[in-house]
């Protein structure tokens, strides 16, 4: 039996055969490549619309958010929230506005672009939310960025200042319990040492305090020697003051050491923390874009039949 054969569609081939009917695939004609080119094709202007809805819309946001918690203060009483409480809220806001901001920049994006396929219209919108989150970090960064947003700025600064954290928080440790100043008032504590005498105390215990482990009875025994000789007492009451001295010196240091170490810590863990919080920020403001890109495809049958009846009718 002969072979009959009809069109199935412009690249498709359908073959009758006795034992029934076969479907042939053509090979993709220039008409099919230009249509999947234009379907696909990034429409830039679209997503430079959304960028500047969403960013009008994150401004718009954070006045608003800005004017309610400044109007929850009450200058005449002292009943107001605690500054962490409005950290917190501000920044649960910030990302609740980012995350509104991303998906209505990716909806305008996906509509005005006039995609008809979801999986572009998602691509607008995660491209209009990447380029806005570039603008905003270069704004955070720069002078601009500090006049907008001065409270944001922070974090970018937070990790290149832990150093001068750890030491801001450990400075008032240190200036309230100065050891080697503390070691120049106890050793003129009577207040009658002649000056010379004095003089030599406090650098022979300073030598001590200060110096290594393999001098250190030597050292001790100079110290006592000197104190003795500046407060005219015995020199075994000397060495029990020199010993209480020293002792009072490695402890404060200690204290210090200590309080470093846990600035150190206090400002690592608000770094990863934040860090961290970021991150989560971000990936939920791209699913947001990509949500709103996918939400803004052009309907098919209003792209391919409403749209050229209105131009009809025009």
């Amino acid at each position: 039996m002969s072979d009959i054969s009809r069109t199935a569609s412009p690249a498709d081939t359908v073959r009758t055969t006795g034992a029934g009917a076969t479907l042939v695939h053509a090979a993709p004609s220039a008409s099919d490549d230009a249509h999947t080119i234009m379907i696909n094709k990034v429409s830039w202007g679209a997503i430079f619309a959304g960028v500047a809805v969403a960013l009008i819309v994150q401004v718009l946001l954070t006045m608003l958010g800005m004017g309610i918690g400044i109007a929850t203060l009450d200058p005449g009483t002292v009943d107001n929230p605690a500054a962490s409480t409005f950290s917190i809220a501000a920044g649960i806001w910030y990302v609740v506005s980012g995350l509104v901001a991303a998906f209505i920049g990716g909806y305008i994006a996906a509509r005005m672009s006039g995609k008809t396929v979801a999986t572009t219209g998602a691509l607008h919108g995660l491209t209009t939310w990447a380029v806005t989150t570039l603008i905003v970090l270069y704004l955070l960064t720069s002078s601009v960025g500090a006049l907008i947003g001065g409270v944001f700025s922070g974090v970018a600064s937070a990790v290149g200042g832990l150093g001068s954290t750890i030491a801001e928080t450990a400075a008032p440790a240190l200036a309230n319990a100065d050891p080697l100043q503390a070691l120049e008032n106890q050793v003129a504590a009577t207040g009658t040492d002649p000056d010379a005498l004095q003089a030599n105390a406090v650098n022979a215990i300073r030598a001590l305090v200060t110096g290594d482990e393999a001098g250190a009875d030597e050292a001790r025994q100079q110290a006592a020697q000197a104190l003795a000789n500046a407060r005219g007492i015995p020199v075994d009451q000397a060495q029990q003051q020199v010993a209480h001295i020293e002792q009072q010196y490695r402890q404060t240091m200690a204290d210090a050491r200590q309080s470093a170490t846990q600035a150190a810590d206090t400002a690592a863990s608000a770094i990863s923390t934040g860090a961290i919080l970021a991150f989560v920020a971000l990936v939920l403001g791209a699913v947001a874009g990509w949500l709103g890109g996918r939400s803004g495809v052009v309907h098919p049958v209003y792209a391919d039949r409403v749209v050229p009846t209105r131009r009809r009718a025009a």
